[in-house]
């Protein structure tokens, strides 16, 4: 099935993590991003490890966050970047990033995370695009993309161990049955991908069985909540004793108008998922992305267009899961910056957030209980300015044992970034 209107495919394009801006009139300006003075822009090679020193690493403003490596746009060939995701080798021990691009997918090899070295890229399977989403599951990458019928590429990480130069590679298997989706999310506890925003199920999640990862196959779907623009899928074991050891997603749902929403669905049995609840809340732009706590009590949720449509401080809603049948609004945490949050996650009782012009945002959420989130440090690789737009960090990435965090700015490429000593 096709996406609702073509009003809402308009209002799509600019909601689903553009690179746009808004003029005074309150249009959108697709033409308005420049990158010419950003200072990373002449860098075609890594930089040295630059200390957080009163505040900043070298042009970058910091707090607790060193500059530990960076390829510039110019050295990963590509023009923006947008998601990115981390990949471990067992059997070397060898860390990875994985960046999203405009034209691809970029594979950079950090066990000398001072001196990144980009080995090249999975070529995107139709044309360019500023979307692109990547997961992994048993060593294989799962690659999904707005460009026109990309489909979903599969590829073998394990290729990597012997590659030292660029070169450009080819998917070990695709699947074409969705046409374009904006997101993926995997239960590596079951072997599914969850394929969200495409041609299919109203653009709701579209289920793919990938236990043998080169021969994906669509099992099923759910469509009856509207589009879900992001999606956590877990084997349930937090305090609602209801639902444990069930698989459930968390959606973050919206039709690009008043609907914004976080879904939870029971997906065990694929040929009848069972919606639990819908949460809404008020002042909503865009249902953009959640993520659980670990203990799964809590759902920090992330709205794209509040700041913008509200003139708040950056805005994390917090819900309380205790019945996943009736969540209720825990706590609203107001950043002191204007930015535009977009991706978070949740490690080691902290939450890292992907906050556009802002950087990456570091939490303590370990008082959450007495609803208290402090920021504890951050790493701005936009030192131009915090304002509400569309420029600066799309994603982080902060699971690397190494303790290295990589940081995908659209606008400069790939940062790493480790905890001062």
């Amino acid at each position: 099935m096709k996406l609702q209107t073509p009003f809402f495919l308009i209002v799509f394009l600019f909601l689903s993590c553009s690179k746009t801006t808004l003029t005074e009139e309150g249009d959108f300006d697709l033409d308005s991003i420049d990158n010419s003075e950003d200072p990373s822009n002449d860098q075609s090679s890594s930089t040295q490890k630059v200390p957080c020193e009163n505040g900043f690493a070298g042009v970058y403003p910091c707090n607790g966050y060193d500059l530990i490596g960076h390829l510039s746009l110019a050295a990963l060939e590509s023009e923006s970047a947008n998601d990115n995701w981390g990949w471990t080798d067992e059997e070397t021990g060898k860390e990875y990033v994985l960046s999203g691009l405009d034209n691809g997918t970029a594979f950079v090899d950090i066990s000398d995370p001072e001196k990144p070295l980009y080995l090249g890229k999975l070529l995107t399977a139709s044309e360019p695009s500023i979307w692109r989403d990547v997961k992994i599951y048993k060593n294989h990458a799962f690659v999904v993309s707005e460009a026109s019928q990309h489909g979903l590429q599969v590829f073998d990480l394990t290729r990597l161990r012997n590659q030292t130069s660029p070169q450009n590679f080819t998917a070990d298997a695709t699947l074409s049955d969705f046409g374009n989706a904006h997101n993926i999310a995997i239960n590596e506890a079951t072997g599914y991908a969850y394929v969200i925003g495409s041609q299919l199920y109203s653009g709701g999640p579209v289920f793919i069985d990938i236990k043998e990862p080169k021969n994906p196959k669509v099992v099923g779907g759910y469509g009856a909540s509207s589009y879900t623009h992001d999606a956590q899928i877990i084997v349930y074991n937090g305090p609602d004793s209801e639902h444990k050891d069930k698989e459930i997603l968390f959606g973050s749902n919206s039709d690009g108008g008043v609907n914004n929403q976080l879904i939870i669905v029971d997906v065990t049995d694929k040929s009848n998922p069972v919606l639990l609840t819908t949460v809404t809340y008020s002042n909503g732009g865009y249902t953009h992305q959640g993520i659980l706590s670990e203990d799964q009590r809590y759902f920090f949720l992330g709205d794209e267009l509040d700041e913008i449509r509200y003139g708040v401080s950056t805005h994390t809603r917090v819900f309380d899961l205790t019945d996943l049948d009736a969540p209720q609004l825990h706590f609203d945490y107001f950043a002191d910056v204007k930015a535009i949050d977009h991706n978070g996650y949740t490690f080691n009782n902290k939450f890292y957030l992907a906050s556009y012009t802002a950087g990456m945002r570091v939490l303590d959420i370990s008082k959450i209980e007495d609803k208290e989130m402090i920021e504890i440090g951050f790493f701005d690789t936009f030192p131009e300015n915090d304002n509400p737009s569309f420029d600066g960090v799309w994603n982080v990435y902060p699971y690397f044992t190494s303790g290295i965090i990589a940081i995908n700015d659209m606008n400069s490429g790939l940062f790493l970034v480790k905890a001062s000593e």
